[in-house]
């Protein structure tokens, strides 16, 4: 038996698609039409499957903050996002939050079923259309992220990655610990860090492999030294 959180503020779209995973082999299809509401319904009922809509309310994205509520306290059940945004960054957003699948609102219904089926079975889904956009998306991303960060920044990100501590990186840089203090301030700021978990989750996410490191590296002390004379 499957059991499935269905969440949108549209009744027509609510009946269509609870036909669509009837069909699909859901047996039971809880329906909200808010984001809190939605909540309510999964604390009392604990659903195999949540089917959320990212935008309700105005066009407000507050099915983000229900992954994001939502993953704070559940890592396993699937969640799928059902939406009309099919902008890279909202996808993108929404995927690291924790949705397990993404598929827009004016794809096939097949699409849909299929799309369910996968993140049911514990595996992700993402449109085709949608997973070019979200990757050139990241290398943009990524390009942009490393451009802002001096040589000095990029060692130490590099160094962070390994999961090395502070004291650890000043002496691998022959520098003072609080300089590396310092600088891992600088690169949170810049990468929008909160906490050294998160720079070394943001390092992992954006650094290229180590010989592509050491070129950029190479190329930005050129830079700067041509900028000097």
């Amino acid at each position: 038996m499957t059991h499935v959180l269905l969440i949108d503020d549209h009744p027509i779209v609510l009946q269509g698609c609870k036909k669509l995973l009837e069909s699909a082999g859901a047996d039971d299809v809880d329906q909200a039409q808010s984001a809190s509401e939605g909540f309510r319904l999964y604390r009392r009922r604990k659903p195999d499957v949540i089917v959320v809509d990212l935008a309700m309310q105005a066009g407000a994205l507050n099915g983000l903050s229900f992954v994001r509520r939502l993953r704070r306290i559940d890592t396993e059940t699937p969640v799928l996002v059902l939406t009309m945004h099919r902008d890279p960054v909202v996808v993108s957003r929404a995927l690291e939050l924790g949705a397990s699948g993404y598929v827009l609102k004016d794809a096939p219904p097949e699409e849909f079923v299929l799309a369910f089926e996968k993140v049911r079975d514990g595996k992700p889904y993402l449109s085709h259309d949608l997973a070019s956009d979200v990757v050139f998306n990241r290398i943009r991303d990524n390009k942009n992220k490393l451009d802002r960060l001096t040589p000095r920044e990029l060692q130490t990100l590099a160094l962070v990655a390994e999961g090395k501590p502070y004291g650890e990186i000043a002496e691998e840089l022959r520098v003072s610990y609080k300089t590396v203090a310092n600088i891992c301030t600088q690169l949170k700021a810049k990468l929008g860090a909160r906490t050294r978990p998160e720079l070394m989750r943001i390092a992992l996410q954006h650094l290229p492999d180590t010989a592509r490191l050491e070129a950029a590296i190479k190329d930005r002390r050129r830079e700067d030294a041509r900028d000097e004379s």
